[in-house]
């Protein structure tokens, strides 16, 4: 498989996913402040570090789904971002699956350019590298946030979820190809 088609099996997996929470929860998280998008973002990437370092998971769920969570996360930030936050649901599944498609297809779009611009070099990469460039990209956003969501010169928080985002597949990639 080509770099494209294995980013669009993740991506059909984190969709099922998201779909299927979509109708346990609907869109719930439309209430969730930047800050709050970037704290679940960090719980995720936090556990994934720690089980990395220490090898042990009490908890039992594995990291490929904590990565999938970072993923999902990553285009809810996207959401959130972009059509502001609400003091209630105020979006129907149908239309946040709507934007879903929409900002994950951006994401494919932004990866692909970038990916040929860099040759693939995360390939080349471990994917504990990974993680610590998405956690980085967290505090990233945290700091953005706590500025009002304005940067100087520094891309925006959109940014650093798209690439989140697009870490965070490579990451399955990359595992997966491993195992």
């Amino acid at each position: 498989m080509n770099t494209s088609e294995q980013y669009d099996k993740v991506m059909a997996q984190c969709r099922t996913i998201y779909t299927k929470k979509m109708k346990d929860y609907g869109p719930s998280w439309r209430i969730m402040r930047p800050q709050t998008v970037n704290d679940q973002l960090f719980i995720k990437a936090k556990r994934i570090r720690t089980l990395e370092m220490t090898g042990v998971n009490l908890v039992g769920e594995d990291i490929a789904g904590e990565v999938r969570a970072i993923i999902n996360y990553s285009v809810i930030g996207i959401i959130q971002l972009r059509h502001g936050f609400a003091d209630s649901v105020d979006m129907t599944a149908e239309k946040a699956t709507e934007l879903y498609d929409r900002y994950v297809n951006e994401a494919k779009e932004l990866m692909l350019r970038k990916n040929h611009d860099y040759g693939e070099a995360w390939r080349d990469m471990l994917p504990s590298s990974l993680v610590d460039i998405i956690l980085t990209k967290i505090n990233r956003n945290k700091q953005i946030a706590s500025n009002d969501n304005r940067t100087l010169i520094s891309e925006g928080a959109d940014g650093n979820y798209f690439d989140m985002l697009n870490y965070a597949i490579f990451y399955l990639i990359l595992t997966e190809d491993t195992k």
